[in-house]
């Protein structure tokens, strides 16, 4: 019997495999697309964040730029320093000052002053007195009674009733807080605090009582501040929504806004101004672009502090 060789054919190659999609990172679901976190994502210490601007500081930034310090006139000022701690100092004004009224007309009144004063300055206390020649006196204390409580006064006497004032501050600064305490003329009770929520944000209440007055009141107020730019919402239970936002531009040159309405007297205004530092001296322009006035008139006003947004006799 001869041997039989077959060849059989090779079997056909398997189909090749189908190329199946990785699994989303963050499993099945909605979770699925949303995008990965970066990996140069530092995680926030909530336990160590940074310590807030005072209450009545929030909106120190556009202040700055819509409000600066002006005059009208003429004024001198003279400082000469006794020693490294006490110094006085001399001032002459001459021009004009602006009377509040109901109209929307600005009045001015012409004036003339001569003012003496003494400072003296110490690490830890601050005394700073003036006398003018109408019989005012200005005197403003501050003194660290410790590392983080801090005791500020702020007095005005004048020959004229009623129109003397008082207050007495009590700050405490913490790690990631503020709060501060107050007391003035006319059974004026005061207090605020402020927290650090994330690096970036910060949020705060305050409340006020008139005890003659029997008046009170309640505000909210919340800034959010990068390298870049700082921007702040205040709400009162007096009927007042503040806002400003300030822009940083360059270096020099900074944009500012704030938006003011009044639900009481159905008040709006809304300004815009720019900051422009130069290397020794500033050029502040502030313009008034849009005001609504209905059924009051229009106040304005220096601080959007909440007491400062209270106006009652007797008391500034």
């Amino acid at each position: 019997m001869g041997s039989v060789a077959s060849a059989a054919a090779p079997p056909p190659p398997p189909p090749s495999a189908q190329p199946h999609m990785a699994a989303p990172p963050y499993g099945a679901g909605l979770a699925g697309i949303l995008p990965p976190k970066p990996d140069g994502e530092e995680k926030v210490d909530y336990l160590n964040l940074p310590c807030p601007l005072p209450f009545e500081e929030i909106q120190r930034e556009a202040l700055m730029s819509l409000k600066p310090e002006l005059f009208e006139g003429l004024r001198f000022d003279f400082t000469k320093g006794l020693n490294q701690r006490f110094s006085l100092s001399h001032s002459i004004f001459m021009g004009s000052l602006e009377v509040p009224s109901q109209s929307t007309e600005t009045i001015k009144v012409p004036t003339a002053h001569y003012e003496f004063g003494a400072n003296f300055l110490d690490p830890k206390l601050m005394l700073v007195g003036r006398v003018m020649t109408d019989g005012r006196l200005n005197a403003r204390v501050k003194c660290d009674l410790t590392d983080n409580l801090t005791l500020k006064i702020n007095a005005q006497l004048t020959h004229e009733p009623h129109y003397s004032q008082g207050m007495f501050n009590f700050d405490y600064k913490g790690t990631d807080y503020r709060t501060q305490f107050q007391i003035g003329n006319n059974a004026f009770y005061g207090a605020n605090y402020i927290q650090s929520v994330t690096p970036n944000l910060s949020m705060g209440t305050e409340i006020f009582w008139l005890g003659h007055q029997r008046k009170s009141g309640i505000g909210f107020a919340s800034r959010y501040n990068t390298d870049k730019l700082v921007g702040t919402l205040q709400v009162a239970s007096t009927g007042i929504v503040a806002l400003s936002y300030v822009q940083k531009v360059s270096e020099k040159v900074s944009l500012a806004s704030d938006f003011m309405y009044n639900h009481m007297s159905s008040d709006v205004t809304c300004s815009f101004g720019y900051d422009y530092m130069l290397r020794q001296v500033s050029v502040y322009t502030t313009d008034i672009l849009y005001q609504v006035e209905m059924d009051s008139f229009l106040s304005l006003l220096s601080s959007v502090s909440l007491h400062e947004l209270v106006r009652v006799d007797g008391y500034p």
